[in-house]
């Protein structure tokens, strides 16, 4: 019996499935409150503000000390973040995201707003991409200081980690088809890291990989835990190869995005990541492929890793802001 084969997924997730259909999140995360004061020894100010009260959604900005001392003209790109963990747990007041999120705002003088989106299977998709969605519109319209005097609205950027992958891409889409809602507000690409999607045939690194950090039988209970009740996960919330997927990879090269596929050769989504990299070169988006050796997540638990990762965002974020 492989090691997968024996481990016990709600035990390595450290939850409980109650019989109401709730989760009890036993695993104590690290959490990380908000800097917002200027007299505070530190490079990048944060603050929360309220997405949606009825739905407990928010935003953390991030914004680089730097940025206080340029010209009021000289403004920041926009980098609109989505969390990974597999939907169903963490935040993003977990240390380990506000930590990357601090960096890449220093690192690449941007403004990050990182949402809060709401968890499986309290909320079960696409509730994650309906909050990705309100995000990017409620941006548009907040009134907040940060957002207003220190943000390019013209040089905007969706991204995710793993399942805040799937949110980016899932809600980017949706989110092509009213680019002129947004309007001034506008999207010049987007950062797929590790994009976390699934489907019932097994690709080849999903039965290679058998690895600590990502085993595919804790991955299918998150996608049992986020999906809707009685389908499977060749279901459009899990797989952007069915339904009218497809033809919705067109969008993204009508409005003009260029898109970022970050993907590690040791782990078991790889072959997936791949494959929609390529799908959307076939309709002609323009994307680019990030390689490397590693596990899923590497870049939360290497400090050089997450400093080569978040260079090459800044890398793709120059090229993407110089396109017409």
């Amino acid at each position: 019996m492989s090691a997968s084969e024996s481990l016990d997924p709600y035990q390595f997730l450290q939850i409980v499935l109650n019989p109401d259909g709730t989760l009890t999140r036993l695993i104590d995360v690290p959490r990380t409150s908000p800097t917002p004061d200027l007299k505070l020894p530190v490079s990048v100010l944060t603050e929360d503000l309220t997405i949606n009260q009825s739905h407990a959604t928010w935003v953390r900005l991030f914004l680089p000390c730097k940025a206080l001392n340029h010209h009021p003209s000289n403004k920041l790109p926009l980098i609109v973040f989505f969390h990974g963990s597999g939907f169903v747990i963490l935040s993003a007041a977990s240390t380990i995201f506000h930590y990357f999120c601090s960096t890449m705002a220093n690192d690449i003088e941007a403004v990050v707003a990182s949402v809060e989106y709401r968890l499986a299977p309290e909320h079960r998709l696409p509730a994650a991409y309906d909050d990705a969605v309100e995000a990017l519109h409620w941006i548009k319209i907040s009134p907040d200081d940060w957002l207003r005097d220190f943000v390019d609205y013209s040089n905007c950027y969706v991204m995710g980690n793993s399942a805040g992958g799937a949110i980016a891409y899932s809600g980017g889409l949706r989110i092509t088809n009213e680019a002129k809602d947004l309007e001034p507000m506008k999207i010049k690409g987007m950062m797929l890291r590790q994009p976390f999607f699934g489907g019932i045939q097994r690709t080849e690194s999903e039965v290679r990989r058998r690895i600590l950090f990502f085993l595919v039988c804790v991955s299918d209970l998150m996608w049992d835990l986020a999906l809707p009740v009685d389908v499977n996960r060749d279901h459009e919330c899990c797989n952007p190869t069915v339904g009218n997927w497809l033809e919705k990879m067109g969008k993204i090269r009508e409005v003009g995005w260029k898109v970022m596929v970050s993907v590690n050769g040791g782990e078991p989504l790889v072959d997936r990541e791949r494959e929609l990299a390529r799908l959307m070169e076939e309709k002609g988006v323009k994307v680019v492929i990030d390689f490397e050796d590693g596990v899923h997540g590497v870049e939360l638990i290497d400090a050089a890793e997450g400093s080569r990762l978040v260079g090459a965002f800044k890398q793709f974020i120059s090229s993407s802001s110089s396109v017409a």
